[in-house]
């Protein structure tokens, strides 16, 4: 007689906040400036004004923060921004990206989806973002659609690195 089939592994936890640790370890141990790109909304805390397009890009060496904690649900540390002591939290899951200022070598996580968000985020941050896509029949038109055809785009740079974006 042959045993049940076993139930299936539970998903666990996040390997998120791991891969994080990890990064900014590996970054420490190197010599290395280790940098976090964050996505904004309203469960992040982090200061308005050097927001740009939801994002933000944080420092968080040692020597840039006081009190790092690095947990599994909240990145929490004070930071100085124009000189002012300012207490940051970011919840791990709005975290988009850790890498190394120096050389750019780090790893790239989802974007939170839209409803993730919570009620209380800002209406620019639940705003749809980026272009949306109609399914439309060839070969039909809708009547005023005589604009011209779009040009087709560009063709993207041939072989090369894909590298992070430092913004400041």
């Amino acid at each position: 007689m042959t045993p049940p089939p076993a139930a299936p592994a539970p998903t666990g936890s996040s390997t998120r906040p791991y891969l994080i640790r990890a990064l900014h370890d590996w970054c420490t141990d190197n010599g290395f400036t280790p940098y976090l790109a964050v996505f904004v909304d309203g469960s992040v805390q982090v200061p308005v004004e050097y927001v740009k397009n939801n994002e933000i890009v944080l420092n968080v060496g040692f020597e840039a923060t006081s009190g790092l904690k690095l947990g599994n649900e909240f990145i929490e540390f004070k930071a100085r921004f124009g000189g002012a002591a300012r207490e940051i939290v970011v919840p791990v899951d709005h975290v988009i990206a850790i890498y190394a200022r120096e050389n750019g070598q780090g790893m790239a996580f989802p974007v939170p989806t839209e409803g993730a968000a919570p009620a209380e985020a800002p209406a620019e941050a639940a705003a749809p973002r980026g272009p949306h896509l109609a399914l439309t029949e060839a070969g039909t038109s809708q009547p005023g659609d005589d604009a011209p055809e779009p040009p087709e785009p560009p063709e993207p740079p041939a072989g090369g690195r894909p590298s992070l974006k430092r913004i400041k």
